[in-house]
Order: structure tokens, then sequence, then C-alpha cells
């Protein structure tokens, strides 16, 4: 009984520090579609969005695939689909009530504008390329995961080196991603960085060259990400300062979980504030300063969470 109990404490120990972590990287996210230009924005978009991909590559186990696609088509495009919905709604409201024109006002053309999503969504809708860049990242790493479960398999080689390429390239030819589909290849290599990760032991020497690395991302030393239009900054050098920034953050993330209550909060409610962070910022940046559009960006979406776990919109939203 008291080994049952003590791994229900370290699995709950586990999770937390996994909330902690997307606590810190939403944030992140929110900090750095509030103040848009600048050093804090550049440090911001030095790891924010690599951080949750290294995240689910750490979760990620082989699965049977079309068990898998499916289950990530429908638990991930319905609550996308729900969202953008719901903001679209919602723009055909506030702006007019603002004296100015929805941003989709030409029906039915702007359905395909809609449909294609990515790069092609901007404002309210800011962050949507991102789900559908996940999905399909996970579908496509799970093929290969099934294959070789083992992601410090020397065939993984045979994958990683051209898909490296196919990244780069696709981002220096395109400037326009549907679907943020132009970032799937880097996705799928950071998702294989996370699920890599675990199987290489922590040592305190570590600390020094990652640090090194991290902080020259954060200060600007290397160019930095924006990964919605395959932005990667300078080759590898950018990424690998992203993918050191996380690792440090994931390893503080389990120092500090047994404490980090709120930061496990707004890890767990991620979802909807990634989803509705961006119309408050965007209908409301205007006549807030920064801090309190920050508030209001992270705390509403909180609250709205909290209140959509209450009902039945649960199972269309979450």
């Amino acid at each position: 009984m008291e080994n049952r109990g003590h791994d229900a404490a370290t699995a709950q120990f586990r999770l937390d520090w996994v909330d902690v972590a997307r606590g810190i990287g939403i944030i992140a996210v929110v900090a750095g579609h509030v103040w848009t230009r600048g050093p804090a924005r550049d440090a911001i978009y030095s790891f924010h969005m690599p951080l949750f991909f290294l995240l689910s590559g750490m979760l990620s186990r082989p699965h049977p695939v079309a068990a898998f696609t499916w289950r990530q088509i429908v638990t991930q495009m319905r609550p996308y689909a729900a969202f953008l919905i719901l903001l679209l709604l919602a723009d055909q409201i506030v702006e007019p009530m603002k004296g100015k024109a929805p941003i989709f006002r030409d029906w039915p053309q702007d359905m395909e504008s809609i449909l294609l999503g990515g790069t092609w969504l901007g404002g309210p809708f800011i962050i949507f390329w991102f789900v559908p860049c996940l999905m399909v990242a996970r579908i496509a790493f799970n093929i290969a995961l099934r294959r070789w479960p083992d992601p410090l398999d020397g065939r993984w080689a045979l994958l990683l080196l051209p898909l490296a390429l196919l990244a780069y390239g696709l981002g220096w030819a395109f400037d326009e991603s549907p679907l943020g589909l132009l970032s799937a290849p880097m996705a799928v290599l950071l998702l294989w960085t996370g699920a890599a990760w675990p199987r290489i032991r922590w040592r305190n020497e570590l600390i020094l060259p990652l640090g090194l690395l991290a902080l020259a991302g954060l200060a600007g030393v290397f160019p930095t990400l924006n990964m919605k239009v395959a932005d990667y900054g300078w080759p590898l050098l950018s990424i690998a300062s992203a993918v050191a920034t996380s690792l440090l953050l994931f390893r503080l993330s389990a120092l500090i979980a047994r404490y980090a209550w709120p930061l496990r909060q707004f890890g767990r409610a991620s979802l909807v504030i990634m989803y509705l962070h961006g119309a408050l910022i965007h209908y409301c940046g205007p006549s807030l300063s920064k801090a309190w559009l920050l508030a209001l960006a992270l705390v509403l979406p909180f609250f709205a969470w909290h209140l959509v776990r209450l009902t039945p919109l649960r199972r269309v939203f979450l």
C-alpha cells in the first residue's frame, strides 16, 4: 500500500511539472503578443513555441497509427473549429460596436482564408496555426515512432537529416503557411528532441553549456524565431538555443512543481488561454497598458476555462 501511494505521488509530481512548464510557456506566448517589439519580445520568441513541441515530444509514446491519427483529428480539430467559430461570431459583433468593419466581411469569399488558416489568420486568430501544425507533426512522428520506438536508435538519422533540410528549405522558399503546416517538419524534429531528451541522464555539468546557448538566444545574439512563418533564425543555432532554454525551464519546473500552484493552474488552462488571448489583446489593446493587457489576456480565459469545465460545453471546447 505504501509503495502504491508513493508511486501515485510520484506520478502526480510528474504531471505537476508538466503543467508548470505549460504555464510558463503560455504566459510567454501571451506576453509575446502583448509586447510586439523590443528585447522582451525577442527573448520570448527565442524559445516559446519550441517549448510546447518539445514538451509534447517528451510525453509521446508509440500508438497504433490509425487509432492515434483519428483521435488526434477529432480531439484537436473539434476545439479548433469551436473556438474559430466563436471568435468569428464575436468579431462580427465587437468590431461594428467599435465603429469598424469586421475582419471577415466579404462572404463567401472570406471562407477561403478561414479554411486555409495559418498565415491567412491574424489579429484575434493569431495563434490558430499552432494546433493543426502540432497535430500533423504528432501524427507523422507517431508513424516513425511505431517503426523505431527508441528515439536514440541510429536509424532515426535516416529521417532527421532530410527533415532538417526540408524544414529550412521550406522556410526559405515560402512565406505563406496553410494551417501552419509549413512548420510541421521542424515540429517533428522538436518532437523527436523532446522524446530523446529523457533518455539522456541529467548532469549538473550540462547547466553551463545549456545556459550559455540559452543566453545567446535570450540576449539576441542569435536571430529570433517565428515558427508561424517557418523562420528559424540562424540554421541550427537559433533552434538549438530554443531547445536549451526550454530544457532549463523544464528542469526549473520540476524543481518548483510542488510550490508553483498558479503556474500549474495556468498550464492546465493553457488550451483556452491560447485560443482566447489573441482576441482580448486585439480588441482591448488600444485602451489598456501593457501590464493590464497581459493580466486581462491571462485571467479572463483562465476563468472561462473554469466555467467551461462545469458545463457540457467542455466536450466541445476542451
